[in-house]
């Protein structure tokens, strides 16, 4: 009887806060010995989005962000877990707990972000923590990261 282990989900989108929960989720998985789900979310609304573009479009554009953020975070490792890319369409939030379901953990970053873009859109790591059956891990934007957002 073989028992596959659960595995790490954590969530990206291209912000080195992001980058930084990815990589502390590359090493709890290494560590762990454990698959890595790398996903990112992404939405199309043809008659809101400012930009002319297609949803086959906007799916390469989320692949793209999630290979460069991989291959960003595999630099310079002499090990790593098995890494499992997702591409998924829907608001963040909702697709991160659905995509943490039967996971180890859930990874995401906290954003510094503005204050009424918060109050107006929510907060994506606020309701994974409130909404998701797998325990969330927060990891918070450091100065360095901080700086890089703005």
């Amino acid at each position: 009887m073989t028992t596959e282990k659960a595995p790490i989900v954590v969530g990206v989108d291209g912000t080195p806060a992001s980058d930084q929960a990815l990589r502390w989720a590359m090493d709890e998985a290494t560590l762990r010995t454990c698959p890595l789900h790398v996903v990112h979310a992404w939405t199309f609304e043809p008659m809101v989005d400012w930009n002319e573009t297609t949803v086959q479009e906007r799916m390469r554009q989320s692949e793209a962000l999630v290979e460069k953020a991989v291959g960003a975070a595999l630099e310079g490792r002499s090990e790593q877990p098995e890494i499992e890319r997702r591409s998924l369409r829907g608001d963040a939030a909702e697709v991160l707990e659905e995509a943490s379901k039967g996971a180890a953990l859930l990874v995401v970053a906290s954003h510094t972000g503005h204050r009424m873009r918060q109050i107006v859109m929510g907060s994506t790591s606020m309701h994974c923590v409130r909404h998701s059956s797998a325990p969330v891990v927060v990891i918070p934007v450091n100065e360095h990261s901080a700086s890089d957002e703005t």
